[in-house]
Formats: C-alpha cells, sequence, structure tokens
C-alpha cells in the first residue's frame, strides 16, 4: 500500500477505508442492508430488540434468543443514581444532545466491566448502552420541567418504555409500534460520520463509552443527526406560509438548502424516507393533525420540482424529511428529536466498535492516522522566534 494517497478535501466521500459485516449501502439503487438483510424487509418484520441482537451478534434472534436479550435489557434499564444528581445541577436549558453527552462517561464511571476488553464484555456494555440511552434522555426532559424521572415498568416493550418515562403516561401500542419502526430504520447506517467517530476513538484501544460519546458529538450537528430538528423548524416556521412553491424557489436561488433533501450517498429516494412518508400520514389521519404532513408533502413536491428544473433530480427526501413529522405527532419536542436518533443508532455504533475492536471484519485492528497537508506560513530557518519576540518589543 503506498505511503501516502492525496484524497484531501472531499470529507473522505468514496474512500474506503475499513471492511464492515454490519450493513451496505447502495446509493444508486436505494438499497440499505443490515447483516445481510434489506430495511424493507426489517422495517416490516423486526422489532427493535431483534435488530439490535442481528447487529450485535450478526443473526436474528430465534424466540429464546429474543425473551433472554429482551431480559437483559430490562434488567440493565437502571441508571446510578449519582446520575440523575448531577442531572439536576445543569441549567435546564441545556442542549439535550449535550446532556446526553455528558450522560455516557457518567455511565462508564459506574460500569464494573470498563476495562475488560473481550468481545463478551463489550457486547454486554453494549447491551447498557442500549438500556440505558434513553432513560438519560427521559430523565432529563423530565428533571428540566421539574418532575422526578419515572422508573420503567417490566410490563412495557422496550419502546413502550421510553415513551412512557419521557411522557408519564402509557402509550398506545400503534404509536410504540411506530416509533420502534422508526428505531429499527435509524438503528445503522454503515459509515456516516458518528459511525466513524465512534470507530476512529475506540482504534486508539480507548472503551466504548469514550466512542459512542464521541458518535453522539458528531451526530449532534446539523449536517448529520440535527437535521431533523431543522426540518421540524422549517415546518412550523412555514405553517401559515401560502405559496409554498414560491418559498422553495426562493430559497434555493438563494443558494440556501431544504433541509432534508438529499444525501451524501443516496442518488435516488432513502430507502427509509418511504416507510417514514407512511408512518406520517397514518399519524396524521390518527391524531387528526393532517396539516403537519400536507405542509411536508407540499414542500417535498416543489422541491422535486424546482430540483428537476435544476438537473439535479438525484436529490431526493432523506430519513430527517419525514422522521421530523412523525416524532412531531408522537408528541416529541422538537430538541428531543436527534437524542431519539441517538437512541437508536447505538445499536449500530455498538456493533462498529465491537468489529472494530476484534478485527472481525477480515482486518486488523489499527489505529485510524490519515494526514494533513500543511499550507500555512513557513519560516525556513532557525532563528525566526528571536526575531519576531524582538519586533514586538
Amino acid at each position: 500500500m503506498p505511503e501516502s494517497v492525496n484524497v484531501k478535501n472531499i470529507g473522505l466521500r468514496g474512500v474506503t477505508v475499513a471492511d464492515t459485516k454490519v450493513s451496505f449501502i447502495d446509493g444508486k439503487k436505494g438499497v440499505l442492508v443490515y447483516r445481510g438483510y434489506r430495511i424493507e424487509d426489517l422495517a416490516q418484520n423486526a422489532s427493535f430488540p431483534e435488530v439490535a441482537y442481528l447487529l450485535l451478534h450478526a443473526v436474528l434472534p430465534d424466540s429464546q434468543q429474543l425473551a433472554d436479550f429482551t431480559q437483559q435489557l430490562q434488567e440493565a434499564s437502571v441508571l446510578p443514581p449519582y446520575v440523575y444528581q448531577v442531572f439536576k445541577h445543569f441549567p435546564t436549558d441545556a442542549g439535550p444532545m449535550d446532556v446526553l453527552q455528558a450522560g455516557v462517561p457518567l455511565l462508564a464511571m459506574a460500569d464494573p466491566e470498563l476495562s475488560d476488553e473481550t468481545k463478551e464484555a463489550n457486547n454486554r456494555k453494549a447491551v447498557r448502552l442500549i438500556a440505558r440511552l434513553p432513560m438519560l434522555v427521559a430523565a432529563w426532559h423530565r428533571i428540566r420541567q421539574g418532575l422526578e424521572p419515572l422508573p420503567t415498568d417490566p410490563t412495557l416493550s422496550h419502546t413502550e418504555n421510553f415513551l412512557w418515562q419521557l411522557q408519564g403516561v402509557k402509550p398506545s401500542k400503534a404509536k410504540a409500534e411506530i416509533l420502534d419502526t422508526c428505531l429499527v430504520l435509524h438503528a445503522d447506517h454503515t459509515f456516516n460520520a458518528s459511525t466513524f467517530s465512534c470507530r476512529q476513538v475506540v482504534s486508539t484501544r480507548a472503551h466504548i463509552y469514550a466512542g459512542v460519546t464521541a458518535g453522539i458529538g458528531a451526530l449532534s450537528g446539523s449536517l448529520h443527526g440535527g437535521a431533523n430538528a431543522q426540518v421540524m423548524k422549517m415546518l412550523l416556521a412555514l405553517k401559515e406560509e401560502k405559496d409554498v412553491a414560491n418559498w422553495v424557489k426562493k430559497e434555493l436561488d438563494k443558494g440556501k438548502r431544504i433541509m432534508g433533501m438529499g444525501h451524501a450517498v443516496y442518488k435516488t429516494m432513502d430507502p427509509r424516507a418511504i416507510f417514514l412518508k407512511e408512518m406520517a400520514l397514518q399519524l396524521g389521519k390518527e391524531t387528526g393533525q393532517e396539516q403537519i404532513v400536507t405542509l411536508s408533502m407540499q414542500i417535498e413536491h416543489a422541491a422535486l420540482s424546482e430540483f428537476e428544473k435544476r438537473g439535479k433530480t438525484e436529490i431526493k427526501p432523506n430519513v430527517d424529511f419525514y422522521s421530523a413529522s412523525v416524532y412531531h405527532l408522537l408528541g416529541i419536542p422538537t430538541d428531543l428529536m436527534t437524542p431519539i436518533f441517538a437512541i437508536s443508532r447505538i445499536a449500530g455504533w455498538s456493533a462498529h466498535i465491537v468489529e472494530e475492536k476484534t478485527g472481525e471484519a477480515q482486518r486488523k485492528p489499527a489505529l485510524y492516522r490519515p494526514k494533513a497537508e500543511y499550507i500555512g506560513k513557513y519560516c525556513g530557518q532557525m532563528g525566526c522566534v528571536f526575531e519576531a519576540l524582538e519586533k514586538r518589543k
């Protein structure tokens, strides 16, 4: 392999940096696969715990394995008491993603297997993270409202428990199933920015919690996980807009983006967006809030028309475009939309971290160490510092 390959200033797009068995994307055909299974098949037939098990263990669980895994999640659904105390000292206007990013190292401090780097121990730590990230999000939302966090209910599913702990009301089966499908759709997406961040950090032999903390930081950006919240802000700002098509045209004429449109990998419709659109329509009818979905569809239609005129037919709705409407109709605050992305993606992050640590994808674990080309000033001789300091006198 050559010592230096120049692929600078392209955001590593199209650059293959590692092998993986976790997931696969065909951006031209709009295909997303988890461990060999199409996302459409998983979304229609598998629950989030089943998909989390698949990502971690590379096989779909049988009934006994699923029962055991579900029990492990339930047993792990307890936060160390000091986490609540620390959260109560945070400013109530702190960003939920900042709180979540701060919360993961708090969990690390109480993990009895923190220094155990065997695959089995990391899988157990992954289960604890999958179980506890939803609790961190729900606990913070309650605390910032001056309410006490709620305990898990062993009679409820993983998704039902999150909605219960978040909203203080036992959710309907229909709403819980829709959120469960959302978690399936968001569970992994190969080497996106946050997953790459996780893998890069643990390539230094840092523990899984350090990798996940880095992933959350990457996910918080508006060009990654934060895009769904930006979509929701756009929808709320356009609620009274009479001419959506004209608004879209003006935005594009000014060189601005239509949030939730376009993807770094997909050159056709994001397969996840298809499911989310259907769920948004379903929820709109059930809740009597079809206006927000209708507005989304108007923006989609206008944007696609404008992109076609401009020769940009590859720009289609991505996963964020309709997930914003779905989460909104489920009663989830806008600033919690990205944290919910995280409580789903933790399954994929964990699978990638374990793969990175073990080298199971036919690659010996190695420290990521890209190069940068220096384009700054260069004095070229000794004594420059002395001369610069002398001129300052």
